[in-house]
């Protein structure tokens, strides 16, 4: 994968999980292998390459961490999300996948998936969606953020952001560059309570439920 985004070291943030790995192309496939295998908290559980392998793999593995392609054959990425979420709402689904149209994106979303990431992005980024998928927290790529913009139903005023305080615009500012909450308290050197409490007073100010939202309102208000 590149190496143009900094690296952010987050192996030791992320807890022990089984990932399954679901992609159809095999070079992808033996890659992700080697990269995850890199990381002694993940283990690999198994690896399928369609969307109906990777429902029947969900309910028979159990992993705590999917993570899935959207082009698959027999059944998209999409779709098997939806029905994975519907059976097993308590694993975690990162997209990584080549697509970045705002449709497959939202619909990404809007079908369970915890995270979004594009193809040949840093290990790093990959790393920080699945650290923040099993924090339950949401995850999209900085490259298709943009993109979910439009999908709010109004702009947001810089006076919504200028409600904040300035410790809290610097969270704000490290939860749109893709920081855990584990990496904001390392940054800003504040206890990671301390961080849930100014994330959950970001999210009360700027009326939304979750990350994903808040970095939209701070994308549309030029706040970065």
């Amino acid at each position: 994968m590149s190496n143009a985004i900094t690296s952010h070291n987050l192996a030791p943030e992320l807890p022990p999980s089984r990932v399954l790995i679901v992609e159809d192309d095999p070079m992808m496939q033996l890659g992700l292998e080697q990269t995850l295998g890199d990381y002694p908290q993940l283990t690999i559980v198994g690896q399928v390459a369609d969307g109906y392998s990777a429902v029947e793999a969900a309910q028979r593995l159990k992993p705590d961490i999917i993570v899935m392609d959207i082009g698959l054959p027999r059944l998209d990425g999409i779709e098997a999300t939806k029905q994975i979420r519907a059976i097993l709402p308590d694993i975690h689904i990162v997209m990584l996948t080549s697509h970045t149209s705002e449709t497959e994106v939202i619909a990404a979303l809007n079908s369970g998936a915890d995270a979004y990431c594009i193809k040949g992005t840093n290990v790093d980024r990959l790393i920080a969606a699945i650290a923040a998928a099993q924090e339950g927290a949401t995850y999209l790529d900085p490259q298709i953020a943009r993109q979910v913009i439009e999908h709010l139903k109004a702009p947001t005023s810089t006076a919504v952001v200028g409600q904040l305080s300035q410790r809290e615009m610097d969270v704000l500012k490290l939860m749109v560059e893709g920081y855990s909450n584990p990496e904001i308290a390392a940054a800003l050197y504040l206890s990671p309570n301390t961080v849930k409490t100014h994330i959950r007073g970001i999210m009360n100010k700027l009326a939304v439920d979750d990350r994903v939202q808040a970095a939209v309102v701070a994308l549309r208000a030029g706040l970065v």
